[in-house]
Protein backbone atom coordinates (compact mmCIF):
# COMPACT_ATOMS: atom_id res chain seq x y z
CA UNK A 1 0.00 0.00 0.00
CA UNK A 2 1.34 3.43 -0.96
CA UNK A 3 1.23 5.92 1.89
CA UNK A 4 1.99 9.60 2.35
CA UNK A 5 2.41 11.48 5.59
CA UNK A 6 2.02 15.16 6.41
CA UNK A 7 1.94 17.25 9.54
CA UNK A 8 -1.20 17.01 11.67
CA UNK A 9 -1.25 20.83 11.75
CA UNK A 10 -2.34 20.77 8.09
CA UNK A 11 -5.74 19.47 9.17
CA UNK A 12 -8.50 22.05 9.70
CA UNK A 13 -10.36 22.90 12.93
CA UNK A 14 -7.90 21.45 15.45
CA UNK A 15 -7.40 23.15 18.81
CA UNK A 16 -4.09 24.72 19.71
CA UNK A 17 -3.88 22.50 22.81
CA UNK A 18 -4.14 19.35 20.69
CA UNK A 19 -1.57 20.63 18.18
CA UNK A 20 0.91 21.59 20.90
CA UNK A 21 0.48 18.18 22.50
CA UNK A 22 0.97 16.23 19.27
CA UNK A 23 4.00 18.28 18.20
CA UNK A 24 5.81 18.12 21.57
CA UNK A 25 8.60 15.62 22.12
CA UNK A 26 8.29 16.17 25.87
CA UNK A 27 5.12 15.74 27.94
CA UNK A 28 3.04 18.92 27.85
CA UNK A 29 3.07 19.27 31.64
CA UNK A 30 1.04 19.42 33.74
CA UNK A 31 -1.76 18.57 31.36
CA UNK A 32 -0.54 15.25 29.95
CA UNK A 33 1.41 12.35 31.40
CA UNK A 34 3.31 11.43 28.22
CA UNK A 35 4.41 12.69 24.83
CA UNK A 36 2.94 10.86 21.83
CA UNK A 37 6.48 10.44 20.50
CA UNK A 38 7.99 8.78 23.58
CA UNK A 39 7.63 5.19 24.74
CA UNK A 40 7.61 6.19 28.40
CA UNK A 41 3.92 5.28 28.64
CA UNK A 42 4.84 1.59 28.34
CA UNK A 43 4.90 0.60 32.00
CA UNK A 44 3.58 -2.16 34.20
CA UNK A 45 -0.17 -2.24 34.67
CA UNK A 46 -1.51 -0.14 37.57
CA UNK A 47 -1.98 -2.14 40.75
CA UNK A 48 -5.50 -3.38 41.42
CA UNK A 49 -6.96 -5.57 44.11
CA UNK A 50 -7.24 -9.18 43.00
CA UNK A 51 -10.93 -9.26 43.90
CA UNK A 52 -11.61 -6.29 41.58
CA UNK A 53 -9.67 -7.88 38.71
CA UNK A 54 -11.55 -11.13 39.08
CA UNK A 55 -14.94 -9.44 39.30
CA UNK A 56 -14.24 -7.34 36.20
CA UNK A 57 -12.94 -10.38 34.30
CA UNK A 58 -16.05 -12.38 35.22
CA UNK A 59 -18.34 -9.62 33.93
CA UNK A 60 -16.29 -9.17 30.76
CA UNK A 61 -16.51 -12.90 30.08
CA UNK A 62 -20.28 -12.80 30.47
CA UNK A 63 -20.71 -9.72 28.29
CA UNK A 64 -18.35 -10.78 25.53
CA UNK A 65 -19.96 -14.20 25.34
CA UNK A 66 -23.27 -12.40 24.70
CA UNK A 67 -21.55 -10.25 22.05
CA UNK A 68 -20.39 -13.38 20.19
CA UNK A 69 -16.68 -12.84 20.85
CA UNK A 70 -14.07 -15.37 19.73
CA UNK A 71 -11.59 -17.45 21.68
CA UNK A 72 -8.80 -14.87 21.39
CA UNK A 73 -10.96 -12.40 23.28
CA UNK A 74 -11.56 -14.82 26.13
CA UNK A 75 -7.84 -15.58 26.25
CA UNK A 76 -7.17 -11.85 26.62
CA UNK A 77 -9.75 -11.59 29.42
CA UNK A 78 -7.84 -14.29 31.27
CA UNK A 79 -4.60 -12.38 30.71
CA UNK A 80 -6.33 -9.36 32.23
CA UNK A 81 -7.38 -11.46 35.20
CA UNK A 82 -3.78 -12.59 35.66
CA UNK A 83 -2.35 -9.07 35.79
CA UNK A 84 -1.94 -7.83 32.20
CA UNK A 85 -2.46 -4.15 31.49
CA UNK A 86 -4.98 -2.73 29.04
CA UNK A 87 -4.87 -0.22 26.20
CA UNK A 88 -8.34 1.26 26.04
CA UNK A 89 -10.34 3.27 23.54
CA UNK A 90 -14.03 3.91 23.13
CA UNK A 91 -16.83 6.04 21.80
CA UNK A 92 -20.59 6.35 21.44
CA UNK A 93 -22.49 3.39 20.04
CA UNK A 94 -23.17 5.01 16.67
CA UNK A 95 -25.47 3.36 14.15
CA UNK A 96 -23.83 0.65 12.00
CA UNK A 97 -20.44 1.24 13.62
CA UNK A 98 -20.07 4.95 12.98
CA UNK A 99 -17.53 6.94 10.93
CA UNK A 100 -14.16 5.62 9.81
CA UNK A 101 -12.40 6.96 12.89
CA UNK A 102 -14.01 4.02 14.76
CA UNK A 103 -11.77 1.73 12.74
CA UNK A 104 -8.72 3.91 13.41
CA UNK A 105 -9.35 4.13 17.16
CA UNK A 106 -9.71 0.39 17.50
CA UNK A 107 -6.73 -0.36 15.27
CA UNK A 108 -4.55 1.99 17.33
CA UNK A 109 -5.61 0.39 20.61
CA UNK A 110 -4.73 -3.01 19.18
CA UNK A 111 -1.34 -1.89 17.88
CA UNK A 112 -0.38 -0.09 21.09
CA UNK A 113 -1.52 -3.09 23.14
CA UNK A 114 0.77 -5.29 21.06
CA UNK A 115 3.67 -2.90 21.75
CA UNK A 116 3.01 -2.85 25.49
CA UNK A 117 2.23 -6.53 25.99
CA UNK A 118 -1.27 -5.47 27.04
CA UNK A 119 -4.79 -6.35 25.92
CA UNK A 120 -6.99 -4.08 23.74
CA UNK A 121 -10.33 -2.97 25.17
CA UNK A 122 -13.16 -1.00 23.56
CA UNK A 123 -15.31 0.93 26.03
CA UNK A 124 -18.88 1.43 24.82
CA UNK A 125 -20.08 4.92 25.81
CA UNK A 126 -23.62 3.61 26.23
CA UNK A 127 -24.65 6.10 28.91
CA UNK A 128 -24.40 9.09 26.57
CA UNK A 129 -27.83 10.57 25.85
CA UNK A 130 -27.13 12.48 22.62
CA UNK A 131 -29.27 10.42 20.24
CA UNK A 132 -28.75 12.98 17.46
CA UNK A 133 -25.09 11.98 17.24
CA UNK A 134 -25.73 8.22 17.28
CA UNK A 135 -28.83 7.58 15.15
CA UNK A 136 -27.33 7.95 11.67
CA UNK A 137 -24.47 6.99 9.39
CA UNK A 138 -23.25 8.39 6.06
CA UNK A 139 -22.45 6.06 3.17
CA UNK A 140 -21.34 6.93 -0.36
CA UNK A 141 -22.73 5.92 -3.72
CA UNK A 142 -21.04 6.67 -7.02
CA UNK A 143 -22.42 10.19 -7.31
CA UNK A 144 -23.61 11.17 -3.85
CA UNK A 145 -23.44 10.75 -0.08
CA UNK A 146 -26.43 9.26 1.70
CA UNK A 147 -27.27 9.74 5.37
CA UNK A 148 -29.14 6.74 6.74
CA UNK A 149 -31.09 7.70 9.86
CA UNK A 150 -32.93 5.39 12.22
CA UNK A 151 -36.45 6.54 13.07
CA UNK A 152 -37.33 5.45 16.60
CA UNK A 153 -40.83 5.26 17.98
CA UNK A 154 -41.54 7.81 20.71
CA UNK A 155 -39.12 10.42 22.06
CA UNK A 156 -35.83 9.47 23.67
CA UNK A 157 -33.90 12.74 23.70
CA UNK A 158 -32.70 12.49 27.32
CA UNK A 159 -32.40 8.74 27.79
CA UNK A 160 -29.09 6.86 27.57
CA UNK A 161 -28.68 5.82 23.95
CA UNK A 162 -27.11 2.44 24.59
CA UNK A 163 -30.24 0.92 26.10
CA UNK A 164 -32.61 2.05 23.35
CA UNK A 165 -34.04 -0.74 21.20
CA UNK A 166 -33.59 -0.34 17.47
CA UNK A 167 -37.16 -1.37 16.67
CA UNK A 168 -38.71 -2.07 13.29
CA UNK A 169 -37.16 1.07 11.78
CA UNK A 170 -33.82 -0.72 11.53
CA UNK A 171 -35.17 -2.82 8.65
CA UNK A 172 -35.50 0.27 6.44
CA UNK A 173 -31.96 1.33 7.36
CA UNK A 174 -30.56 -2.09 6.47
CA UNK A 175 -32.45 -2.06 3.15
CA UNK A 176 -30.80 1.26 2.29
CA UNK A 177 -27.42 -0.06 3.40
CA UNK A 178 -27.87 -3.13 1.21
CA UNK A 179 -28.46 -0.94 -1.85
CA UNK A 180 -25.31 1.07 -1.17
CA UNK A 181 -22.97 -1.70 0.02
CA UNK A 182 -24.14 -4.64 -2.02
CA UNK A 183 -24.09 -8.25 -0.83
CA UNK A 184 -21.15 -9.60 1.11
CA UNK A 185 -19.83 -10.55 4.56
CA UNK A 186 -20.15 -7.01 5.96
CA UNK A 187 -23.82 -6.74 5.03
CA UNK A 188 -24.42 -10.20 6.50
CA UNK A 189 -22.75 -9.10 9.73
CA UNK A 190 -24.85 -5.93 9.88
CA UNK A 191 -28.06 -7.89 9.41
CA UNK A 192 -27.16 -10.39 12.12
CA UNK A 193 -26.12 -7.65 14.58
CA UNK A 194 -28.73 -4.97 13.93
CA UNK A 195 -32.06 -6.66 14.60
CA UNK A 196 -35.26 -4.98 15.83
CA UNK A 197 -34.88 -6.48 19.32
CA UNK A 198 -31.25 -5.39 19.67
CA UNK A 199 -30.23 -2.19 21.42
CA UNK A 200 -27.76 0.38 20.11
CA UNK A 201 -25.24 -1.10 22.56
CA UNK A 202 -25.64 -4.82 21.80
CA UNK A 203 -25.74 -4.28 18.03
CA UNK A 204 -22.59 -2.11 18.03
CA UNK A 205 -20.82 -4.56 20.36
CA UNK A 206 -21.61 -7.58 18.17
CA UNK A 207 -20.43 -5.74 15.07
CA UNK A 208 -17.10 -4.56 16.47
CA UNK A 209 -16.44 -7.86 18.28
CA UNK A 210 -16.78 -9.75 15.05
CA UNK A 211 -14.76 -7.31 12.95
CA UNK A 212 -11.80 -7.47 15.34
CA UNK A 213 -12.15 -11.08 16.54
CA UNK A 214 -8.73 -12.00 15.12
CA UNK A 215 -7.10 -9.48 17.45
CA UNK A 216 -8.85 -10.57 20.65
CA UNK A 217 -10.58 -7.23 21.17
CA UNK A 218 -12.45 -7.06 24.49
CA UNK A 219 -15.65 -4.99 24.54
CA UNK A 220 -17.07 -3.53 27.75
CA UNK A 221 -20.48 -2.00 28.48
CA UNK A 222 -20.02 -0.44 31.91
CA UNK A 223 -23.65 0.69 32.13
CA UNK A 224 -24.30 -2.67 33.81
CA UNK A 225 -25.29 -2.08 37.46
CA UNK A 226 -22.58 -4.51 38.57
CA UNK A 227 -19.85 -2.39 36.96
CA UNK A 228 -21.31 0.68 38.66
CA UNK A 229 -21.23 -1.15 41.97
CA UNK A 230 -17.56 -2.03 41.42
CA UNK A 231 -16.79 1.58 40.48
CA UNK A 232 -18.76 2.99 43.41
CA UNK A 233 -15.62 4.33 45.19
CA UNK A 234 -15.10 6.81 42.30
CA UNK A 235 -18.76 7.85 42.24
CA UNK A 236 -18.74 8.22 46.01
CA UNK A 237 -15.78 10.59 45.87
CA UNK A 238 -17.59 12.64 43.22
CA UNK A 239 -20.41 13.09 45.76
CA UNK A 240 -18.46 13.54 48.97
CA UNK A 241 -15.64 15.69 47.52
CA UNK A 242 -17.72 17.62 45.00
CA UNK A 243 -16.65 21.09 46.14
CA UNK A 244 -12.98 20.18 46.28
CA UNK A 245 -13.02 18.57 42.83
CA UNK A 246 -14.89 21.50 41.32
CA UNK A 247 -12.32 23.91 42.77
CA UNK A 248 -9.49 21.83 41.26
CA UNK A 249 -11.18 21.95 37.85
CA UNK A 250 -11.62 25.74 38.08
CA UNK A 251 -7.90 26.08 38.90
CA UNK A 252 -7.06 23.90 35.91
CA UNK A 253 -9.32 25.99 33.66
CA UNK A 254 -7.53 29.10 34.89
CA UNK A 255 -4.13 27.58 34.12
CA UNK A 256 -5.27 26.53 30.66
CA UNK A 257 -6.43 30.08 29.99
CA UNK A 258 -3.12 31.52 31.23
CA UNK A 259 -1.28 29.24 28.78
CA UNK A 260 -3.48 30.43 25.90
CA UNK A 261 -5.68 27.33 25.72
CA UNK A 262 -9.42 26.89 26.16
CA UNK A 263 -11.31 24.33 28.21
CA UNK A 264 -12.99 21.56 26.27
CA UNK A 265 -15.72 21.04 28.88
CA UNK A 266 -17.38 23.99 30.63
CA UNK A 267 -17.32 23.62 34.42
CA UNK A 268 -20.13 25.83 35.66
CA UNK A 269 -20.35 27.00 39.31
CA UNK A 270 -22.05 24.42 41.55
CA UNK A 271 -22.01 21.82 38.78
CA UNK A 272 -21.07 18.23 39.48
CA UNK A 273 -19.38 15.32 37.76
CA UNK A 274 -22.49 13.15 37.81
CA UNK A 275 -25.76 12.46 36.06
CA UNK A 276 -28.75 10.86 37.73
CA UNK A 277 -31.04 8.47 35.88
CA UNK A 278 -34.62 9.45 36.76
CA UNK A 279 -36.43 6.47 38.24
CA UNK A 280 -39.72 7.20 36.44
CA UNK A 281 -38.77 8.55 33.01
CA UNK A 282 -35.36 6.94 32.57
CA UNK A 283 -33.96 10.36 31.62
CA UNK A 284 -30.27 11.04 32.27
CA UNK A 285 -30.31 14.32 34.21
CA UNK A 286 -27.35 16.47 35.23
CA UNK A 287 -26.92 16.77 38.98
CA UNK A 288 -26.19 20.25 40.31
CA UNK A 289 -25.27 21.33 43.81
CA UNK A 290 -27.28 23.91 45.66
CA UNK A 291 -26.77 25.34 49.16
CA UNK A 292 -23.96 23.09 50.26
CA UNK A 293 -25.21 19.55 50.79
CA UNK A 294 -28.36 19.89 48.67
CA UNK A 295 -28.25 18.53 45.12
CA UNK A 296 -30.86 19.11 42.39
CA UNK A 297 -31.85 17.21 39.25
CA UNK A 298 -34.90 18.36 37.28
CA UNK A 299 -36.37 20.27 40.24
CA UNK A 300 -36.04 17.28 42.58
CA UNK A 301 -33.79 17.78 45.60
CA UNK A 302 -31.41 15.22 47.09
CA UNK A 303 -29.18 15.28 50.13
CA UNK A 304 -25.71 13.74 50.12
CA UNK A 305 -27.19 10.91 52.17
CA UNK A 306 -29.90 10.40 49.53
CA UNK A 307 -27.32 10.10 46.75
CA UNK A 308 -25.14 7.73 48.76
CA UNK A 309 -28.20 5.56 49.40
CA UNK A 310 -28.95 5.48 45.67
CA UNK A 311 -25.33 4.57 45.00
CA UNK A 312 -25.60 1.66 47.43
CA UNK A 313 -28.95 0.28 46.28
CA UNK A 314 -29.14 1.36 42.61
CA UNK A 315 -25.61 2.27 41.51
CA UNK A 316 -26.58 2.19 37.82
CA UNK A 317 -28.64 5.34 38.39
CA UNK A 318 -25.50 7.42 38.94
CA UNK A 319 -23.49 8.07 35.81
CA UNK A 320 -20.14 9.89 35.36
CA UNK A 321 -19.93 12.89 33.04
CA UNK A 322 -17.34 13.33 30.28
CA UNK A 323 -14.62 14.50 32.68
CA UNK A 324 -15.15 11.79 35.29
CA UNK A 325 -15.78 8.89 32.90
CA UNK A 326 -12.07 8.22 32.14
CA UNK A 327 -11.31 8.10 35.87
CA UNK A 328 -14.24 5.73 36.47
CA UNK A 329 -12.98 3.61 33.55
CA UNK A 330 -9.42 3.46 34.84
CA UNK A 331 -10.51 2.49 38.34
CA UNK A 332 -12.20 -0.57 36.84
CA UNK A 333 -9.47 -1.38 34.31
CA UNK A 334 -5.65 -1.58 34.66
CA UNK A 335 -5.19 0.96 31.87
CA UNK A 336 -1.65 1.68 30.69
CA UNK A 337 -2.81 4.09 27.96
CA UNK A 338 -6.01 5.49 26.48
CA UNK A 339 -6.38 6.08 22.73
CA UNK A 340 -8.30 9.25 21.90
CA UNK A 341 -9.22 11.66 19.15
CA UNK A 342 -8.51 15.42 19.20
CA UNK A 343 -11.48 16.38 21.41
CA UNK A 344 -10.82 13.60 23.94
CA UNK A 345 -7.17 14.52 24.18
CA UNK A 346 -8.08 18.15 24.77
CA UNK A 347 -10.43 17.40 27.66
CA UNK A 348 -7.86 15.08 29.27
CA UNK A 349 -6.00 18.28 30.13
CA UNK A 350 -8.87 19.01 32.53
CA UNK A 351 -9.43 15.41 33.64
CA UNK A 352 -5.80 15.15 34.77
CA UNK A 353 -6.60 16.90 38.05
CA UNK A 354 -9.38 14.38 38.74
CA UNK A 355 -7.02 11.48 38.06
CA UNK A 356 -4.54 12.78 40.60
CA UNK A 357 -7.19 13.61 43.20
CA UNK A 358 -9.09 10.31 42.95
CA UNK A 359 -6.67 7.68 41.64
CA UNK A 360 -3.32 9.21 42.57
CA UNK A 361 -1.92 8.78 39.06
CA UNK A 362 -2.66 9.95 35.52
CA UNK A 363 -3.28 7.61 32.61
CA UNK A 364 -1.30 8.56 29.47
CA UNK A 365 -3.50 9.43 26.49
CA UNK A 366 -2.18 8.77 22.98
CA UNK A 367 -3.56 10.00 19.64
CA UNK A 368 -5.40 7.58 17.41
CA UNK A 369 -4.37 6.96 13.84
CA UNK A 370 -5.58 9.82 11.64
CA UNK A 371 -5.92 8.91 7.98
CA UNK A 372 -7.63 9.53 4.67
CA UNK A 373 -8.34 6.59 2.36
CA UNK A 374 -7.85 7.21 -1.34
CA UNK A 375 -9.53 4.72 -3.64
CA UNK A 376 -8.04 3.93 -7.07
CA UNK A 377 -10.51 6.03 -9.10
CA UNK A 378 -9.95 9.02 -6.82
CA UNK A 379 -6.17 8.58 -6.98
CA UNK A 380 -6.43 8.64 -10.78
CA UNK A 381 -8.29 11.98 -10.66
CA UNK A 382 -5.71 13.48 -8.31
CA UNK A 383 -2.90 12.41 -10.63
CA UNK A 384 -4.74 13.66 -13.72
CA UNK A 385 -5.09 17.16 -12.25
CA UNK A 386 -1.74 17.14 -10.42
CA UNK A 387 -3.42 17.59 -7.03
CA UNK A 388 -2.72 16.27 -3.53
CA UNK A 389 -4.90 15.78 -0.47
CA UNK A 390 -3.46 18.99 0.94
CA UNK A 391 -4.81 20.88 -2.07
CA UNK A 392 -8.27 19.54 -1.26
CA UNK A 393 -8.08 20.32 2.47
CA UNK A 394 -6.71 23.82 2.05
CA UNK A 395 -8.85 25.09 -0.85
CA UNK A 396 -12.53 25.83 -1.28
CA UNK A 397 -14.09 23.71 -4.07
CA UNK A 398 -14.94 26.81 -6.13
CA UNK A 399 -11.41 28.13 -5.76
CA UNK A 400 -9.90 24.83 -6.84
CA UNK A 401 -12.31 24.56 -9.77
CA UNK A 402 -11.22 28.04 -10.89
CA UNK A 403 -7.60 26.99 -10.70
CA UNK A 404 -8.20 23.88 -12.80
CA UNK A 405 -10.30 25.85 -15.26
CA UNK A 406 -7.47 28.36 -15.71
CA UNK A 407 -4.98 25.51 -16.05
CA UNK A 408 -7.02 23.87 -18.83
CA UNK A 409 -7.34 27.09 -20.84
CA UNK A 410 -5.80 27.08 -24.34
CA UNK A 411 -2.20 28.31 -24.43
CA UNK A 412 -3.14 31.34 -26.53
CA UNK A 413 -5.64 32.51 -23.90
CA UNK A 414 -3.15 32.03 -21.08
CA UNK A 415 -0.57 34.08 -22.96
CA UNK A 416 -2.97 36.94 -23.67
CA UNK A 417 -4.13 37.13 -20.04
CA UNK A 418 -0.57 36.94 -18.76
CA UNK A 419 0.61 39.59 -21.20
CA UNK A 420 -2.24 41.95 -20.33
CA UNK A 421 -1.74 41.42 -16.60
CA UNK A 422 2.02 41.96 -16.74
CA UNK A 423 1.66 45.06 -18.90
CA UNK A 424 -0.99 46.47 -16.56
CA UNK A 425 1.20 45.88 -13.48
CA UNK A 426 4.23 47.44 -15.13
CA UNK A 427 2.40 50.57 -16.27
CA UNK A 428 0.55 51.00 -12.98
CA UNK A 429 3.78 50.75 -10.94
CA UNK A 430 5.38 53.41 -13.11
CA UNK A 431 2.33 55.67 -12.92
CA UNK A 432 1.94 55.28 -9.13
CA UNK A 433 5.62 56.10 -8.62
CA UNK A 434 5.34 59.29 -10.68
CA UNK A 435 2.13 60.44 -8.94
CA UNK A 436 3.55 59.70 -5.48
CA UNK A 437 6.60 61.81 -6.29
CA UNK A 438 4.27 64.68 -7.10
CA UNK A 439 2.20 64.36 -3.90
CA UNK A 440 1.71 61.69 -1.20
CA UNK A 441 -2.07 62.12 -1.22
CA UNK A 442 -2.12 61.79 -5.00
CA UNK A 443 -0.03 58.63 -4.69
CA UNK A 444 -2.47 57.11 -2.20
CA UNK A 445 -5.37 57.86 -4.54
CA UNK A 446 -3.43 56.26 -7.38
CA UNK A 447 -2.91 53.11 -5.29
CA UNK A 448 -6.66 52.86 -4.63
CA UNK A 449 -7.47 53.29 -8.32
CA UNK A 450 -4.79 50.75 -9.27
CA UNK A 451 -6.29 48.18 -6.88
CA UNK A 452 -9.62 48.54 -8.66
CA UNK A 453 -7.95 48.04 -12.04
CA UNK A 454 -6.15 44.92 -10.81
CA UNK A 455 -9.44 43.61 -9.42
CA UNK A 456 -10.98 43.98 -12.89
CA UNK A 457 -7.98 42.21 -14.41
CA UNK A 458 -8.50 39.32 -11.98
CA UNK A 459 -12.18 39.36 -12.89
CA UNK A 460 -11.23 38.82 -16.52
CA UNK A 461 -9.12 35.83 -15.47
CA UNK A 462 -12.09 34.39 -13.49
CA UNK A 463 -14.47 34.94 -16.39
CA UNK A 464 -12.11 33.09 -18.74
CA UNK A 465 -11.66 30.25 -16.23
CA UNK A 466 -15.43 29.99 -15.66
CA UNK A 467 -16.02 29.80 -19.40
CA UNK A 468 -13.51 26.97 -19.57
CA UNK A 469 -15.29 25.20 -16.68
CA UNK A 470 -18.63 25.47 -18.46
CA UNK A 471 -17.05 24.19 -21.63
CA UNK A 472 -15.31 21.28 -19.92
CA UNK A 473 -17.99 20.03 -17.51
CA UNK A 474 -15.83 17.08 -16.51
CA UNK A 475 -13.62 19.39 -14.43
CA UNK A 476 -16.49 20.39 -12.13
CA UNK A 477 -17.59 16.77 -11.91
CA UNK A 478 -14.07 15.75 -10.95
CA UNK A 479 -13.91 18.42 -8.26
CA UNK A 480 -17.25 17.27 -6.84
CA UNK A 481 -16.01 13.67 -6.77
CA UNK A 482 -12.76 14.59 -5.02
CA UNK A 483 -14.42 16.63 -2.29
CA UNK A 484 -17.23 14.12 -1.78
CA UNK A 485 -14.69 11.35 -1.29
CA UNK A 486 -11.88 13.15 0.56
CA UNK A 487 -13.35 16.20 2.30
CA UNK A 488 -17.15 15.85 2.37
CA UNK A 489 -18.97 19.06 3.35
CA UNK A 490 -15.60 20.51 4.39
CA UNK A 491 -15.10 17.81 7.04
CA UNK A 492 -12.42 15.13 7.23
CA UNK A 493 -13.37 11.88 5.54
CA UNK A 494 -12.68 9.95 8.77
CA UNK A 495 -15.35 11.96 10.60
CA UNK A 496 -18.13 11.58 8.01
CA UNK A 497 -18.07 8.41 5.93
CA UNK A 498 -18.95 5.13 7.67
CA UNK A 499 -16.19 2.57 8.09
CA UNK A 500 -18.46 -0.15 6.74
CA UNK A 501 -18.39 1.50 3.31
CA UNK A 502 -14.67 0.71 3.02
CA UNK A 503 -14.79 -2.58 4.89
CA UNK A 504 -17.44 -3.88 2.47
CA UNK A 505 -15.04 -3.21 -0.43
CA UNK A 506 -11.67 -4.09 1.07
CA UNK A 507 -12.55 -6.50 3.88
CA UNK A 508 -10.16 -7.78 6.53
CA UNK A 509 -7.12 -6.53 4.63
CA UNK A 510 -8.14 -2.95 5.43
CA UNK A 511 -8.30 -3.77 9.14
CA UNK A 512 -4.84 -5.34 8.96
CA UNK A 513 -3.50 -2.27 7.15
CA UNK A 514 -5.04 0.05 9.73
CA UNK A 515 -3.43 -1.91 12.58
CA UNK A 516 -0.10 -1.78 10.75
CA UNK A 517 -0.33 1.96 10.07
CA UNK A 518 -1.29 2.62 13.71
CA UNK A 519 2.34 2.00 14.66
CA UNK A 520 2.53 5.69 13.71
CA UNK A 521 6.06 6.05 12.44
CA UNK A 522 4.25 8.97 10.82
CA UNK A 523 3.14 11.14 13.77
CA UNK A 524 0.91 13.24 11.55
CA UNK A 525 -1.91 12.44 9.12
CA UNK A 526 -1.67 9.38 6.89
CA UNK A 527 -2.82 9.24 3.28
CA UNK A 528 -3.49 5.62 2.39
CA UNK A 529 -3.84 4.65 -1.27
CA UNK A 530 -6.06 1.59 -1.54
Amino acid sequence: MQTDCFAISKLPKLSRLFLDYTESHEPLAPFFAASPYAQTWIKAAPQQEESLRNAVADLLTEQNRAFGAGEKTFANIERLRSGAGAVVTGQQVILLGGPTFTLYKTATAIRKAQAAGAVPIFWLATEDHDLGEADHITLPSRHDLHTLRLELEGTHTVQPVGGLKLGQGIRAVLDQAAELLGPGPVLDLLESSYTPDATFATAFAKLISSLFADYGLIVIDAADSRFHALGAPVLRQAIERAGELEAALHERDKLLSERGYHSQVLVAPNSSLLFLIDEESGARLPLKRKNGDIWVAAKKSYSVADLLAILKKQPERLSPNALLRPVFQDFLLPTVAYIGGPAEIAYFAQTQVLYEAILGHTTPILPRLSATLIEPAVAKLLAQHELSLEDILQSHPDELAQRLGARSMPVEGKRKLASAGNALDQELESLIGWMTALDDGLGRAANVAASKMRYQMNRLRRLAANYQLQKETSIKQHIDTLYRSLFPDQHLQERVIGAIAYLSLYGDSLIAQAVDQAAQECPGHRVLYL
